[in-house]
């Protein structure tokens, strides 16, 4: 029997603003709902592991071009943590949010450089649990891979199971543009550096291409 996860990484799905202040997306919810009920389906074996943890992962990835950042408090990965705290999260692993990041492989790359996954050795025995939704977790692995150094058994899927419809067509393009763009990536810096020059490359050509 596969032991499971007991250090999740949880993938924010944004944040969004209006009159009653910052608040998480539906399917940001349902991602923070879907960890919390892995520990507690789980309990013990997080009890037992020493460095069992939940690690919220965004910081305000959706917000409108020139929107300024939420306040202290207010972003992805805090927002989601506050509410798995509140649903008894502090029960069963101690939690971490990570809140600089914008995009997947930022929520991969700044988790590390920030030291929340501390030393962990993550493999087929002790597995990184990844939480997000199904259309999203193939990506989340090919970036793993290339920023973390992990993949197969020493990678966990928990899957969301509430719906959240996405073009197939333009997840297809984001894994492929993924799976090729960050070819021979293989450390956090790296992954950051490639990703910079990415969307240079990207902006270059949008401002060359002619708009009809």
């Amino acid at each position: 029997m596969t032991p499971p996860a007991t250090v999740l990484l949880v993938f924010g799905r944004g944040v969004v603003v209006g009159a009653d202040g910052y608040r998480l997306t539906t399917e940001s919810v349902a991602r923070t709902e879907a960890a919390v009920a892995y520990v507690r389906a789980h309990a013990e074996a997080f009890r037992r592991a020493p460095g069992a943890r939940v690690v919220f992962t965004g910081g305000w990835p959706h917000g409108p071009a020139g929107a300024p950042a939420p306040p202290a408090g207010y972003r992805e990965a805090e927002l989601m943590r506050a509410l798995a705290r509140a649903a008894g999260l502090d029960a069963y692993a101690r939690s971490a949010a990570e809140t600089r990041s914008r995009t997947t492989v930022q929520n991969l790359a700044h988790t590390v450089q920030d030291g929340l996954l501390d030393a962990a050795e993550f493999t087929a025995r002790h597995p990184l649990g990844l939480v997000s939704h199904p259309w999203h977790l193939p990506r989340v692995r090919l970036l793993a891979a290339r920023v973390l150094g992990l993949s197969g058994p020493a990678l966990a899927d928990v899957p969301v199971t509430a719906p959240d419809p996405v073009p197939a067509r333009r997840e297809r393009a984001a894994r492929t543009f993924s799976r090729i763009g960050f070819l021979g990536v293989r450390t956090p810096e790296a992954s950051l550096r490639r990703e910079r020059a990415l969307t240079r490359a990207a902006d270059r050509i949008g401002r060359l291409t002619p708009r009809r």
